[in-house]
């Protein structure tokens, strides 16, 4: 039977200021899990309480990109420089995040999904990335289309996504936060070269919980080593 991969869907209106509304989640996460043998199942936003029983339905739980996560979650007030976000969307995300553990299913969580996992656990974010003491490289990569590398990220080689993509890897880029305190049991095991935190983990849960910081699903249709990242996720994770 394929693993079942519950997707945490976003939200948008069809037309700006419509009540049109739609649930999604990019094309591109459906397709590469997919081609990874697993068998995708958005989970649409609702109650809080039915957080359980959605995370009951699957295997395993994808947090995806998107809105900046609120920063009152960690402590802090609205910077000048952070960008939209979506209350009510941290807040099911993180039951989702919350009843996964509980069911000991594991998590994977990829730009925005990363930083929610981090403040989930009790870590804090750089609401911009220009508030870091040397942020260098651009990391927000356009025009450079996605499916292109554009900087190094040095990875532990003693953690499975080391073994999986090496110690020196090139990815694609588009943040304009970044993780600042990590989560207590959590593990840094990839930075880019400016010091900006590109991958955590955590195995002091009864199931895994992983998260990066760039797009594989942008990338997997030209580079077989992003699609290897679902193929880890789907079946080893």
């Amino acid at each position: 039977m394929k693993p079942i991969i519950g997707i945490a869907a976003n939200e948008r209106s069809m037309i700006e200021e419509s009540e049109h509304w739609l649930t999604y989640t990019p094309k591109n996460f459906v397709t590469h899990i997919q081609e990874a043998g697993g068998l995708p199942l958005l989970l649409p936003m609702g109650a809080l309480e039915d957080a359980k029983a959605y995370v009951q339905q699957i295997d395993k739980l994808l947090l995806a990109g998107g809105h900046d996560v609120s920063p009152s979650y960690y402590g802090e007030t609205l910077h000048p420089l952070i960008q939209s976000t979506h209350p009510e969307r941290d807040a099911f995300e993180l039951a989702l995040i919350k009843e996964a553990v509980a069911q000991k299913k594991p998590i994977f969580g990829v730009c925005r999904g990363m930083q929610l996992i981090n403040v989930a656990f009790g870590g804090s974010l750089y609401q911009d990335l220009s508030l870091m003491e040397k942020p260098t490289l651009k990391h927000v990569q356009l025009p450079t289309p996605f499916r292109f590398a554009t900087h190094d990220v040095t990875i532990n080689s003693d953690s499975q996504l080391g073994q999986l993509l090496g110690s020196r890897y090139q990815v694609n880029s588009f943040h304009h936060q970044a993780v600042k305190d990590v989560a207590k049991d959590f593990q840094i095991i990839a930075t880019a070269t400016d010091g900006v935190v590109e991958a955590i983990e955590s195995q002091a849960f009864a199931a895994p919980v992983l998260g990066i910081q760039w797009h594989p699903e942008l990338a997997a249709q030209s580079r077989p080593s992003e699609q290897a990242i679902f193929e880890f996720f789907v079946h080893t994770l």
